[in-house]
């Protein structure tokens, strides 16, 4: 009895540890998504204790993260993407879409002369005529690649808004608030591109934090579940998605475009799609 109070007694003065990657130069996608976890922590406080959240020292390459995460005693034990059967494998996946499945909604930026060329677009046949650039080895890769859209990788995120406006594809596919944002923020860099205010390609591609598959992460991903249970159920998960994501979502007019829907065949059949309110649905803009 001695011996199980001192271990609990240990565990009580315990608290949760969670480092989390630094972004890259002028990257502002990950705010929001470290809003949310914190708000998560603090809703699952009472259930499992006290917590600390910090950004990681240093900056790290997409590829550099993976790694850092599947190490044991890497620099970070949390990590937020778009989900695909190889992290889900690897990882302890929480399944609450942080983004609301926002970026399974995608708006272009395009060459400013090429406007005209996608306001002809009204079918996926059209589509599949142009080229998108995408990030080398991003989970939607094999997504458009199954709808037999064509596509050119780019070995680094910054480097595609150059190879866009160089000609090497036609539109850089990116989610719905990405999209505006990612164009404010280099628009003087790269004043031939604009946005594309015609389309909208839609497939499931929900947003998770992902932890270590060991007893730790496993723990954490129960906190960080319970968590973002407690927000979805009072409301405070769509106060913040709105607080942060809602003037771009107007901005992009998701209401008056054309929407092109494909399948993503890349998805777990443990993915929540039939759970409504995990999910945003721009025509209502709940």
């Amino acid at each position: 009895m001695l011996t199980m109070l001192c271990l609990y007694g240990a565990w009580a003065q315990a608290y949760d540890r969670l480092v989390y990657p630094l972004s890259v130069g002028v990257d502002s996608r990950y705010e929001y998504d470290w809003a949310v976890l914190r708000m998560a922590l603090d809703k699952s406080r009472a259930q499992f204790g006290a917590y600390s959240l910090h950004q990681a020292s240093a900056s790290m390459s997409p590829a550099r993260i993976t790694q850092e995460l599947l190490m044991p005693t890497g620099h970070i034990n949390i990590l937020v993407r778009a989900t695909a059967p190889e992290l889900e494998r690897q990882f302890q996946p929480v399944r609450i879409p942080v983004d609301r499945g926002l970026l399974g909604y995608r708006v272009f930026l395009v060459r400013r002369d090429d406007l005209a060329r996608f306001a002809a677009v009204r079918t996926l046949n059209d589509l599949r005529q142009l080229r998108a650039g995408l990030g080398k080895d991003w989970v939607d890769v094999p997504v458009l690649r199954a709808a037999g859209l064509p596509t050119e990788e780019g070995s680094a995120y910054e480097g595609l808004f150059s190879m866009l406006e160089a000609g090497r594809f036609d539109y850089f596919s990116r989610g719905a608030d990405e999209a505006l944002r990612e164009y404010d923020e280099r628009r003087a860099a790269h004043p031939r591109l604009a946005i594309e205010p015609t389309l909208l390609l839609h497939y499931p591609l929900p947003r998770y934090f992902f932890l270590r598959r060991d007893a730790e992460g496993k723990r954490l991903a129960a906190r960080i579940e319970a968590g973002l249970e407690t927000m979805v159920r009072d409301g405070s998960l769509n106060t913040l998605f709105q607080h942060y994501k809602g003037a771009t979502i107007a901005a992009a007019n998701l209401k008056q475009r054309r929407v092109l829907t494909i399948p993503n065949p890349t998805l777990s059949p443990h993915t929540p799609l039939s759970r409504s309110e995990l999910w945003f649905d721009p025509l209502s803009g709940k």
